[in-house]
This record gives structure tokens, C-alpha cells and sequence, in this order.
């Protein structure tokens, strides 16, 4: 049976995750993360994809990004990986895979979970123990939402600068809730709902994605349909 194309809604953000084969490592130094991110700005901007939120870690990546069409995110994920896999495997004297199959992605409910899922990428390296804070791991976009750097690859969305009307007003109100972390059950909602590419939102917003994408997307209902018996005039 043939794949199911992803779902992929322009201007609409999405959760990206990119894994190493068999979880082996993808970045070992810190030449490796840099290339990969000056080939991710090029790909981003020549596909004209909005990346808001990144995080490399060893084995994988994840971005929060914003396609302008329907092909552009996955396009730019090739570029990516057309230029980074030769380029490790020249380095290191390896050749096959770097990355796991296609990357997987969750269309998000910007409203309720954008920035949910911001924090939830931008802690990656605290809850895998990398870092005790997200400002102290250095290949993620905190220290840009933080201030502390500009970062290029950023494309700030509308949501963010609604958290303030100045610069430091939107940089205090980000690390403020950043530190407030995240729950269990909001972590595990983003991680199953990425790795089985499905929307991240309610039923509301998937039904309406439902009737914008003529695609079924919540679960189908279970059980033998209901037919009800027919009225005499219409039996044999």
C-alpha cells in the first residue's frame, strides 16, 4: 500500500523531527552542527520556509517551521540532507543513510500549542540531560528568544511578539515561561503526536482540517454502521 502523502498546510506552522538511522549520531563536532545550520538557513530561504523554533541534538533535529506552499518543507529537508549527507560521509570515511526514511511531521494548532511546542523543542537538550538549562546548550534557537544572540535563522512569528511590545518585554516573558517547563502530559502529547505525524490540536481543529484538506484525520468511528429499518411503505 502506497505511503499517504504528509499532510503539509501552507502558512501554517509545523513540528519537524529528523533522526539519525538507528539513532546513530549525526553531529560529533561542533564543525558538524555548524555546517548543517548555514545549509539549513540556505535551504530555508530558498524554499521560503519560516523556521521559528530549532534544536540540533547528536542523533536528530527538530524545527518549528512555516512552509509558503505545499512542497516547500519537504524540499528543503532534501536540500539539506543532499548536502549534509555527502559532506559527513566524506569526513568521517563512511558511506549509506545518515537519516531515518522521511522526516516526520505534526501540523500545529498555532493558537493553542505554538508556543508549547517552541519551549517543548528548546528543552530537548534539558530533559536528555545535555544542558541543565536551555541557555547553556548552544546549538538551539533559546539564546535567540532569550536575547542573548541573534540568530539569523529565526524567523520570529506573530505570537511571539505578542508577548511584549519591546524587545525585552517579549525576552522576559519567553524565558519566564520557559521556566515554568512543561508538564508530562503536554510532552507526551507533542512526542506521539510527531512521531505518528499527526496534527498537534484539538478535535475541533482537526475536524476543520478534515473539511480543509479533504483528509481524514481523527479517528474513524468504530463499530457496524447504523441502519435503521425501513418504514413499511418501503419494504419488498
Amino acid at each position: 500500500m502506497a505511503r499517504q502523502p504528509r499532510l503539509i498546510v501552507p502558512e501554517q506552522p509545523h513540528h519537524v523531527i529528523q533522526r539519525g538511522n538507528n539513532r546513530q549520531i549525526i553531529y560529533r563536532e561542533e564543525a558538524d552542527y555548524q555546517r548543517f545550520l548555514v545549509w539549513l538557513k540556505e535551504g530555508a530561504r530558498f524554499y521560503d520556509v519560516a523556521i521559528h523554533a530549532y534544536v540540533l541534538m547528536p542523533n536528530h533535529v527538530h524545527l518549528l517551521a512555516t512552509p509558503s506552499d505545499a512542497t516547500g518543507l519537504a524540499l528543503m529537508m532534501q536540500k539539506v540532507g543532499r548536502l549534509y549527507v555527502p559532506w559527513f560521509n566524506h569526513k568521517y570515511e563512511r558511506s549509506g543513510g545518515l537519516f531515518e526514511g522521511r522526516f516526520r511531521t505534526s501540523l500545529i494548532d498555532s493558537d493553542r500549542y505554538f508556543m508549547t511546542c517552541s519551549r517543548y523543542i528548546e528543552l530537548n537538550p534539558v530533559r536528555a540531560q545535555l544542558s541543565v538549562g536551555p541557555g547553556e546548550y548552544p546549538w538551539s534557537s533559546y539564546a535567540h528568544h532569550a536575547g542573548a544572540r541573534l540568530d539569523t535563522l529565526v524567523s520570529d512569528h506573530s505570537l511571539f511578539w505578542a508577548l511584549g511590545n519591546t524587545p525585552f518585554q517579549r525576552e522576559a516573558a519567553y524565558i519566564d515561561m520557559v521556566q515554568q517547563g512543561l508538564s508530562s502530559e503536554e510532552v507526551d502529547f507533542i512526542t506521539t503526536s510527531i512521531l505518528r505525524n499527526k496534527p498537534l490540536g484539538s478535535d475541533s481543529f482537526k475536524s476543520q482540517l478534515e473539511q480543509k484538506t479533504q483528509r481524514q484525520i481523527l479517528p474513524a468511528k468504530r463499530g457496524r454502521p447504523f441502519n435503521p429499518p425501513l418504514p413499511p411503505f418501503a419494504q419488498a
